[in-house]
Parts: C-alpha cells; structure tokens; sequence
C-alpha cells in the first residue's frame, strides 16, 4: 500500500477511535445505572456525538481528509472526490478504529454494565435501534440523514473557512441532525460507527447483555450508504 494512503487510513482509524469512544461513551453516561449522567436524555447525547465528531476530526486530519465514515468515502468516491483505489483501506481502518472506541467504552463503564439490566439499553450504547421498527421507515431515515450529511459536507469544501474551523462546522452538522432526523433510529449516519461498535457488542463478555440484533444491522449499513452516494451525485447537479 502506498504510504500516503497509509498514513491517511491511520488517521481514519484514530479519528474513528475518537468518535466511538466519544460518541458511545455519552450514550453510555447516560444510560447506564448508577452513572452520574444516567438520565441527562437526547439533548445531552446529540451534544455529545456532535462534540464526538469535531474531535475526531481534529484528531485526524492532519493525517488525511477525515471522512471518518465509510459513507463518505464511498460518496465522495462515487462522484471522483476521492480514488477508488483508497476506498478499502480506509473502510478498514474505519471500523478497527470502531471496534477499538467501543472496547474501550466497555472498559470505560465496566462496574456499570452489570448494574443495568436493560438489555435494550446496554445495546444502544454500541449500536443504533429504531424506536418503532418499521424496514422501509428505518431505511428512509438512515438514508434521509447521511444524504444531508454528504450533501452538506460537500457545500462545506465552496465555502471559506477560517483556518481550523471547519470540524466545529460539522459537528453542528451532527447535532443538527441528531436533533432534527435521529430520533427514528438513532441516526447511524455511519456504517462504521454502527457495525464496529455492534461487532464488539457481539464479542465482548458484557454483564447482561442480550443478543445484537443483526436483523437490524443492514439498515444502518445500507441506508446511510446509498443515502450518501445520492447526495453526493445531487450535489454535483448544481451550479
């Protein structure tokens, strides 16, 4: 492998690491027993993924572009934003960074997981679930979500920046969508930062855990995904 491509999927995996361990650990402060953020609610959790999210690009894109997101790379791929022939390497790095963030996360909480009975809870500290399990709705919001995702981060490269503040500018992105589009389903957005996190739920000895629930998991892959790529290829039909 080339070594700049290296050195970019390395930054993918610590700015993924980030974000899981940032944005899973708000989840599980909050719902988790006998956490003194235990109950804080949504606005706490779209705060803290949209603070998750800056960070991890902070921390990563001296590195490379900091997609962080197999969406995005796979979008920006789509319309020739980004080479097909870096499109693996860094989907990999993206998930062993997930799969490192929520392991961690497991640690982080140890004490707590076998305070916590609610399997349901302890699953969406990992991953995401809709609140009312309908496919094609589920779909429909994981595709809605990362399309406004994509479509943004690419107006975001025509406008002008003050040096070092674009990340802030995504993670409001994040909070916005979290607030706006993420409570169907808890808004993935991310087939990364579902699929690791999920991956590590399934292999981790956590106290009361229950099963991961793979019959949902291609929603969060597929979704954001195909929403991603039609963003992208809408962005490129303006002006």
């Amino acid at each position: 492998m080339d070594s700049s491509v290296m050195t970019q999927a390395l930054g993918e995996f610590i700015g993924t690491f980030i974000l899981v361990l940032l944005g899973d650990g708000v989840v599980a402060g909050v719902s988790l027993n006998k956490s003194k953020a235990q109950g804080a609610g949504w606005i706490a959790i779209a705060i803290g993924w949209g603070l998750a999210v800056t960070l991890g690009v902070y921390t990563s894109a001296y590195l490379g572009p900091a997609h962080l997101n197999p969406a995005v790379t796979i979008g920006f791929a789509a319309i020739g934003k980004f080479p097909w022939s870096s499109v693996i390497p860094f989907i990999i790095a993206q998930m062993a960074g997930a799969f490192l963030g929520a392991v961690v996360v497991w640690l982080q909480y140890y004490p707590h997981w076998a305070e916590t009975k609610d399997q349901a809870a302890i699953l969406g500290t990992f991953a995401t679930g809709p609140a009312i399990r309908k496919p094609w709705a589920n779909f429909l919001s994981e595709f809605v979500g990362t399309f406004v995702l994509v479509f943004a981060l690419l107006a975001f490269t025509r406008g002008k920046w003050t040096a070092g503040l674009n990340p802030i500018g995504v993670g409001l992105l994040i909070t916005a969508i979290g607030f706006s589009l993420g409570g169907t389903t808890g808004y993935a957005i991310n087939p990364a930062r579902d699929l690791g996190p999920r991956l590590a739920h399934a292999v981790l000895p956590i106290a009361n855990k229950g099963d991961s629930d793979w019959g949902y998991s291609w929603i969060p892959i597929v979704g954001p995904i195909l929403g991603g790529i039609v963003g992208a290829v809408c962005f490129t039909l303006l002006p």
